[in-house]
């Protein structure tokens, strides 16, 4: 029960990390193309940036999810 209850407080954490307010998502060089549309632009990039990452990073933790329910002893 304790392994399962600090695996979800693990968990609770990484998929609340995903959504910090006001995330920046871009490089120094990106930075500077973007400041050069405007705000709103802006916005829209970071969006984009983050959507992209979410699919990888959620593979990931579904294959760890996975992978630590086969191995763990009951």
């Amino acid at each position: 029960m304790k392994g399962k209850l600090g695996f979800l407080v693990v968990m609770a954490v990484i998929l609340l990390s995903f959504f910090p307010k006001g995330t920046q998502a871009q490089c120094s060089i990106c930075t500077r193309s973007v400041q050069q549309m405007g705000e709103r632009p802006g916005k829209a990039f970071n969006a984009g940036i983050i959507y992209l990452a979410f699919t990888p990073l959620a593979i990931g933790g579904i294959l760890g999810y996975r992978w630590w329910k086969q191995n763990r002893e009951d």
